[in-house]
């Protein structure tokens, strides 16, 4: 077990040797994903250094709760095995954080102790079969009894499913009428307790992140009055600030997987030889590459920032706009990054155990769970648009120059953004409104770690990617497409007729 007075540094690299040593050498990652779960031996060498221990209270024995410990980690992690990372995530930002700010105190010591000791974990449930995003409208209930909470309903698609030892369950409190509350409770399960035990009804398939548990659960629960989490004002609020911090947590997972997209790629494009030199020397690769690097550049500056913003002493739940940049982005860019690495890496790319075909399967969820992209690129642009209309201030550029997550980054995009959107965009514009601001306010995240001292030529490139990317992406705000589905569209569309 790890020295918790340990420097961080120091408590860093041990335990990157240590997965280097457990992925690389002593087992092979690219074999074990082909199966599905972690086996428990090797959970075991991963947990004797424990890392979940960031995500501990000093008070109880941990190391604090720093965000830059907290996304160092999943950094550490997501380069060995995003899996890995995700399961640290899911702890780390989904559990651990909200018990620490919002959990009783009578249970905080109990739990954290199980983490610290004896290598347990945690979860979060919200999602449930017919409520998805629309998590206000879920369906499973609480009923406060003499001795604490009765709890009933049926969840889904939570990472760890069957594995945890622990889960905090979302559910709203019904009224003697059979209705149910508008705000929504979150209540701590212990898995060991048989009045607390989760069943699992069904195991998903799913198509990526092999090493971590889904499924289908029901939930008969009955919990002690102490291990309801206690709100600063409304559930909903405690829900939005623990959603919001989580998806500020995103980029520690994309640093290490888009660091080793990135490193994977150069070693392919260094070490394959076309013709009388090596692929660095074609000028496509070259643009590619760089693609890579963009990426690592705008990760490590979210990092910057979410470690100076999103600790558990903030309340985030206002800060929707942030933590929907941050989610977005970075997922869009593992996304696009392990599609690169294999690009570039050809036929052997296109495998399961080779690391970026695994890559382009587990980092795909990444842009649906927690909110799909689409839907929170639609509410950055819905923000911006109701921003401009309370100022009063119809044009883009200037209302982004005064905006303070794009005042050092708006004059770079001037002429592109010299225009003046409509009031009422379809939904389709929003989504591209919201990818062009995601963007400029990721050039703001960059300029802040290059007044930092982060390397000149790497800011520099990243700027222009980006400046590229949102020209792109105005033309297609700007064009006029309101093309819908054709009904019936099979009627009269049968090629082989015309052939």
């Amino acid at each position: 077990m790890n020295n918790f007075n340990q420097e961080f540094p120091e408590f860093l690299k041990t335990f990157e040797q240590n997965l280097k040593h457990l992925f690389q050498e002593k087992h092979n990652i690219d074999q074990l994903s082909l199966q599905r779960g972690l086996p428990p031996e090797l959970l075991t060498e991963i947990m004797d250094h424990v890392p979940l221990s960031v995500a501990v209270p000093s008070a109880f024995g941990g190391r604090g709760c720093k965000v830059k410990e907290c996304l160092g980690i999943l950094s550490a992690a997501s380069y060995e095995s995003l899996s890995l990372s995700l399961t640290f995530g899911i702890n780390i930002a989904l559990f651990l954080e909200p018990v620490a700010k919002y959990g009783d105190d009578e249970i905080k010591k109990g739990i954290f102790d199980k983490f610290l000791k004896a290598q347990n974990m945690g979860g979060l449930m919200i999602t449930e079969p017919n409520f998805g995003s629309d998590a206000l409208n879920m369906r499973t209930t609480s009923k406060e009894t003499e001795s604490g909470y009765k709890i009933k309903g049926t969840k889904h698609w939570q990472g760890l499913t069957g594995m945890a030892n622990y889960w905090i369950v979302a559910a709203r409190n019904e009224g003697a009428d059979g209705s149910l509350a508008r705000d929504i409770d979150f209540f701590v399960c212990e898995d060991a307790i048989a009045a607390q035990q989760i069943q699992v009804e069904e195991y998903y398939d799913n198509a990526g992140l092999y090493l971590i548990p889904y499924g289908l659960n029901q939930l008969d629960l009955t919990v002690p009055k102490n291990q309801r989490l206690k709100p600063e004002t409304t559930g909903i609020k405690m829900m939005l600030d623990i959603l919001h911090r989580s998806r500020m947590q995103f980029p520690g997972m994309g640093m290490g997987f888009i660091k080793r997209m990135l490193d994977e790629a150069y070693h392919q494009c260094d070490n394959r030889k076309v013709g009388v030199g090596n692929l660095l020397g074609m000028d496509n690769v070259k643009f590619q590459i760089s693609r890579l690097q963009a990426a690592y550049t705008i990760c490590s500056a979210m990092c910057a920032k979410s470690s100076s913003i999103s600790g558990i002493e903030n309340n985030l739940a206002t800060e929707g706009l942030e933590a929907n940049t941050m989610k977005t982005v970075v997922t869009d860019l593992m996304q696009e990054s392990a599609q690169l690495l294999v690009q570039l890496s050809g036929a052997k790319g296109y495998r399961t155990s080779h690391i970026g075909g695994r890559g382009i399967m587990d980092s795909r969820p990444f842009q649906i769970f927690e909110g799909s992209n689409e839907m929170l690129y639609a509410q950055i642009g819905e923000m911006i648009i109701k921003g401009m209309k309370k100022q009063k201030q119809p044009q883009l550029y200037q209302y982004l120059k005064e905006f303070p997550l794009t005042v050092k980054s708006a004059d770079y995009f001037k002429a592109e953004l010299s225009f003046s959107p409509d009031e009422q965009l379809a939904q389709r514009k929003l989504v591209d409104l919201g990818r062009i601001v995601a963007r400029i306010i990721c050039v703001g995240y960059v300029i802040e770690l290059a007044e930092k001292g982060f390397r000149k030529e790497l800011v520099e490139n990243c700027i222009i990617m980006l400046q590229q990317e949102v020209a792109s992406l105005i033309t297609s705000l700007r064009f006029n497409n309101k093309v819908v589905e054709v009904s019936d569209y099979h009627m009269d569309s049968l090629w082989l007729d015309f052939a």
